[in-house]
């Protein structure tokens, strides 16, 4: 057990959410009760994952996808109501970090993808740093199709490929989530194919045109290890329960 506003400055301070122009409140979204037990992580505050942590006995709930967005109108209705009654009834704390997630070089989202595919990272690019340019950790991959194979196979689940580099790959950028806007700075970064989760009309065309191939493999998909593996490290240095619950979304 431990007292949540002190989980908070773990989290703060391991995360460092002042260091970045987010379009989210990064922190405590919906406070909920004073001590913490019992910690869920997942992708989304969806009713979906609210409702399997309550099922488990949390008291707490941490994700990359919160409630609360700026230029968010603020009346709760509809799908916010259903989300905030369950939090509150339940007395549940619900924290949301969304770049300062992607962004941790060893434990956020970006990292922890590049680990997967076995990609060793080598600098960061485009706005706030949050893209990923590396290599292979050992030899390369025959083709941009063969990228794509290992991909699905790591991921279980099919990705979108846009062809445009011709031969062996080796230099890698990627960017989890909807990304698709850092293609361009991929692309002068010197990668030979870009891997993100969503793509756009107009990236099918800078891959072709530039000769840098494009792999979308899934927003959530791609979104997946940040959050558990935070919540993993705090949790083992404060002696709380932990559980990851992944609710299936085809993105």
């Amino acid at each position: 057990m431990m007292d949540r506003d002190e989980l908070l400055r773990r989290f703060n301070t391991l995360l460092q959410p002042e260091r970045f122009k987010d379009y989210c409140h990064n922190g405590l979204q919906v406070e909920g009760r004073a001590s913490v037990q019992r910690i869920v992580s997942g992708v989304t505050a969806s009713e979906a994952l609210i409702r399997a942590a309550i099922a488990q006995g949390a008291d707490t709930i941490f994700v990359h996808h919160g409630l609360f967005w700026k230029g968010f109108d603020g009346r709760i209705q509809g799908w916010m109501r259903q989300r905030l009654q369950l939090l509150l009834a339940h007395e549940i704390n619900l924290f949301a970090y969304h770049l300062p997630l992607d962004a941790h070089p060893s434990l956020g989202n970006n990292a922890q993808l590049g680990a997967l595919l076995g990609l060793v990272t080598e600098s960061t690019f485009g706005d706030q740093q949050l893209g990923h340019l590396g290599n292979k950790a050992e030899g390369e991959w025959a083709s941009d199709r063969a990228l794509q194979n290992h991909i699905e196979a790591v991921l279980g689940r099919s990705a979108t490929l846009v062809q445009g580099h011709a031969g062996p790959v080796r230099r890698v950028a990627w960017c989890t989530g909807g990304a698709q806007g850092y293609f361009e700075a991929a692309i002068a970064a010197g990668a030979q194919v870009f891997v993100t989760g969503e793509i756009s009309e107009p990236q099918a065309h800078y891959a072709r045109e530039c000769g840098v191939s494009y792999i979308a493999c899934g927003h959530h998909a791609s979104e997946r290890y940040g959050a558990p593996a935070v919540v993993a490290q705090i949790a083992a240095e404060c002696g709380i329960a932990h559980t990851f619950i992944d609710i299936e979304n085809p993105a």
